[in-house]
């Protein structure tokens, strides 16, 4: 109980933390237009990319541990201490680890191998964290508003290329590792850098098929177009569009409701394989085969301190990042599921923009955290896949579905380009998967019942012979005590 309190508590803690960022950084964001025009850029890359993104990637270093130690039934990292009066006796859920390992990394003695490519050796884990770091730039965080009588975005980049500049940026991580690998001169570096790079390359094909079908759905490539806006926003009397917009729709009063037009619900088949693809290219458990502990390669092993800290806390940025782009391109973005034209048309939204703004961005960071969530789960749930599985998912499962995904979406777009068929084709996706899911489930326990009934008829045989059962468990005890004696003798001996 007390753990599920404090847990709690830290979950209310990060909510209101994330209504802070928010409603700073659309007042800040106001008050910095009144400079030059697209200045709020600039306040959107402090507060959200180097403060937000990397704030929360750097927590996840500790909240990865302490969510393995619940899975696992352990306490997690709780020595290192702050020494002030008043915490100075509390674990701070761990977070001085944190604290204390960037600490270590940062003073760490650089090691350079005698024999490695100075130059590549230095360049491999800047060009690993720089392109996923850069990834976010095109992320939406929130609406459009209105602040100080200045338009702000919650966005440091809008390119007409949006998700082309995602799959380019993506695919430069890949010289990182392969430089890593390369430049350490280590022949177990180097085989963790040919398969890293083997993998990514690999997974980049499903991961571009993917999202294929959404853009043709929503006939855009730009992030801000797939998040949409809903009906009347604000009061501005604008048409919803994106994913903002319902399928169906109902009212209560003036309260909205219905089925949006989510990524999700257009294109389950998308999302599973996006999600299996970007999560294969973060290399992260079951998919990390190029830093197999137990096969002692990796293509940084040869990196300390502050540069093995770079590809450690890139992988984190990755989860983040991922996040993200899920939460836009398949989940609403900042978007509620239903209700959204109603909030924006209360008064007290029409007359502080910044206040609509903050709680949609709220919702937008509460998704996020939730499949932030989901990837720490998954991390510390599958063991790790082999090689060449990893690969036969790649090309033999996900590339095929991807193209029929591709194929299917575009027939049925060309019929109803209202997308309801297309809605309809996705519901019919997900019940299937939920029944296939359930008859396995079903399966399973039958199977286990079927082995405990046949254990019972086991005992009840034994039952039958109980007159044996004495004399056994006598010879069983009396075996038991001279093995235990002839050990003590031999080990006195």
């Amino acid at each position: 109980m007390k753990r599920t309190l404090t847990m709690l508590f830290w979950f209310g803690v990060m909510f209101a933390h994330f209504v802070g960022i928010m409603a700073a950084a659309y007042l800040l964001g106001g008050l910095a237009e009144g400079l030059f025009p697209g200045a709020s850029r600039l306040t959107n890359m402090v507060i959200l990319m180097i403060a937000t993104v990397m704030g929360i990637a750097s927590l996840l270093t500790v909240a990865e541990r302490k969510w393995s130690s619940l899975m696992q039934n352990r306490i997690g990292p709780n020595r290192a201490r702050i020494n002030l009066p008043i915490i100075k006796n509390s674990a701070l859920v761990g977070i001085p680890h944190f604290l204390a390992d960037g600490m270590k990394m940062l003073f760490k003695e650089d090691f350079l191998p005698a024999t490695a490519n100075k130059l590549l050796y230095n360049l491999g884990p800047m060009l690993a964290f720089a392109p996923v770091f850069a990834l976010y730039a095109v992320v939406p965080s929130g609406p459009t508003v209105s602040v100080f009588g200045k338009s702000v975005d919650m966005v440091v980049a809008t390119p007409d290329f949006g998700l082309l500049y995602v799959f380019a940026i993506a695919s430069l991580a890949v010289y990182g590792t392969s430089l890593a690998g390369w430049a350490s001169n280590n022949k177990f570096a180097l085989l963790g850098g040919v398969r890293a790079a083997s993998q990514m390359i690999s997974y980049e094909v499903a991961l571009g098929l993917s999202l294929v079908g959404l853009m043709m759905a929503f006939s855009t490539v730009q992030l801000p177009a797939f998040v949409g806006n809903v009906t009347n926003e604000l009061g501005m009397g604008n048409a919803a569009v994106g994913q903002a917009r319902y399928l169906w729709e109902a009212r209560v009063g003036s309260f909205d409701i219905g089925i949006p037009a989510w990524g999700f619900l257009l294109q389950p088949l998308g999302f599973f394989l996006f999600f299996a693809a970007a999560f294969a290219e973060t290399k992260r458990a079951p998919f990390d085969t190029p830093e197999g502990e137990s096969e002692i390669i990796g293509y940084f092993v040869e990196y300390s301190g502050m540069k093995f800290g770079l590809f450690m806390i890139s992988e984190f940025v990755e989860i983040v990042v991922l996040s993200g782009l899920i939460v836009v391109l398949f989940f609403g973005g900042y978007h509620l599921p239903f209700g959204g034209e109603w909030v924006s048309n209360l008064e007290v939204m029409k007359q502080y923009g910044w206040l609509y703004g903050t709680v949609l961005g709220t919702v937008f960071w509460a998704k996020v955290m939730f499949f932030v969530w989901l990837q720490l789960a998954i991390r510390w749930t599958f063991p790790r896949f082999r090689y060449d599985q990893i690969q036969t998912l790649g090309w033999k499962i996900l590339l095929p579905i991807g193209l029929f995904n591709v194929f299917a979406t575009g027939a049925l777009v060309l019929w109803d380009p209202s997308l309801r068929a297309l809605a309809v084709f996705g519901l019919l996706q997900i019940g299937l998967l939920i029944t296939l899911t359930m008859s396995s489930a079903l399966k399973s326990e039958a199977g286990a019942g079927g082995h405990g009934h046949g254990h019972d008829a086991h005992g009840h045989g034994h039952d039958a012979q109980g007159h044996g059962l004495p004399a056994h468990g006598h010879a069983a005890h009396a075996d038991t005590h001279s093995g235990a004696h002839s050990g003590a003798t031999a080990a006195s001996h």
